[in-house]
């Protein structure tokens, strides 16, 4: 379990100042990443070291990560945002 320090260091980390990836991440941090696995919650703070520019085509789907930790944790979080059919 990562401590409140470390809580606190990922969510400033998440907030990246452009308003699309800061409505996918802060909500994602708080809600659905304390319950991840602990190699998917690397990968989540892999993520974060990420260009935001680069995150922003991912999120958007007009590319994907060729890291496939990198992958796997962009498709977590936009299936927590997607409609399902």
């Amino acid at each position: 379990m990562k401590s409140q320090t470390e809580l606190n260091r990922l969510f400033w980390h998440s907030r990246r100042g452009m308003l699309e990836l800061d409505v996918l991440l802060v909500p994602f941090l708080k809600e659905a990443y304390p319950q991840l696995s602990p190699e998917d919650q690397a990968h989540y703070e892999k993520l974060l070291s990420c260009e935001d520019q680069d995150m922003f085509g991912w999120f958007m789907q007009k590319n994907r990560p060729e890291d496939p930790d990198l992958a796997r944790i962009v498709n977590i979080i936009l299936d927590r945002v997607q409609p399902k059919d």
